[in-house]
């Protein structure tokens, strides 16, 4: 199995599923909420009977009261396609071993890869840093999990984060309403960021946002004299941290407040990650959460 793809994670998942909450538009007939009508299972309305349509599908009762024939319409059932959208610039390089921010990334982003593939639905992935990094078209082949576990597995951090542009890209150039997951750190202009999330709502699709932070990013928990090293072109400073620490503690409070905020405010999932924490744990709690919520 590859490296990604943690069998305990896994399991958790796909005891759970993923199914989307709102209306998508599939390829072909599945398990999600479609807007084309059809003769499915979930009656939606009437329409007039024309020529040709299946007389089995006839309200008989319906042309009992008014002498009209009638054609009972149900809302079909479609696959989704999913885009999984990866965070890879250089802000990204926090944390050692599992506790890296890019790697971390990287398992939330194949194991979602993974469920969605077992459940028959597919996967477009794209990892970006201030442009596109990689890029695979969607399939819900199984060999497709191969693929996207070895582009994750090459993809080294660089370059700043350029996330809003991206986005409205993204929204730009997908024309079926699915599923979008961005999994970064969103270290990038918080409104920009916002009006990509905003515009992809706007587009139809169903948006979560897998926040992805280090734990000393947000307690900071550091003493001494330190050197701070910046890793998206800021300068190196060398200070105490324990001077800094209460401005800090603040700017972060109002940074995590207003990107909550703003996600809240437009529809999309947030859904803050900490890397020091098991992602079985992590993942597993979104997914009972989704399943709590139910279909909007």
């Amino acid at each position: 199995m590859p490296s990604y793809l943690k069998p305990d994670v896994l399991a958790r998942a796909e005891s759970l599923g993923l199914m989307a909450r709102q209306v998508v538009e599939g390829l072909r007939v599945g398990d999600h909420k479609s807007p084309y009508k059809g003769f499915s299972v979930e009656f939606v309305q009437h329409r007039e009977y024309v020529p040709g349509d299946d007389i089995r599908h006839i309200d008989w009762k319906g042309y009992g009261r008014s002498e009209r024939y009638t054609i009972k319409q149900y809302e079909q059932e479609t696959n989704y396609i999913a885009h999984v959208l990866v965070d890879c610039s250089n802000s990204m390089r926090y944390g050692a071993g599992e506790t890296n921010k890019l790697e971390y990334a990287k398992l939330v982003a194949a194991s979602l890869s993974y469920l969605i593939i077992r459940q028959r639905d597919s996967v477009a992935l794209r990892v970006f840093n201030d442009g596109w990094a990689a890029e695979l078209p969607s399939s819900s082949q199984l060999g497709h999990i191969n693929a996207i576990t070895h582009v994750l597995e090459d993809v080294q951090p660089r370059d700043k984060t350029r996330i809003g542009p991206l986005l409205d890209e993204v929204a730009d150039r997908i024309s079926r309403r699915g599923l979008v997951f961005l999994i970064s750190d969103c270290f990038d202009d918080l409104e920009t960021t916002l009006a990509g999330l905003r515009h992809l709502r706007f587009r139809g699709h169903e948006v979560v946002l897998f926040h992805v932070l280090h734990k000393d990013e947000i307690e900071f928990p550091l003493d001494g004299n330190i050197r701070f090293i910046g890793l998206e072109g800021f300068e190196e400073l060398m200070t105490r941290p324990h001077l800094l620490r209460p401005a800090y503690l603040r700017a972060v409070e109002k940074y995590l407040t207003e990107i909550q905020k703003g996600c809240d405010g437009s529809g999309v999932d947030y859904v803050r990650m900490t890397t020091n924490r098991p992602l079985v744990a992590a993942l597993g709690e979104y997914l009972v959460r989704r399943l709590q919520v139910g279909r909007r």
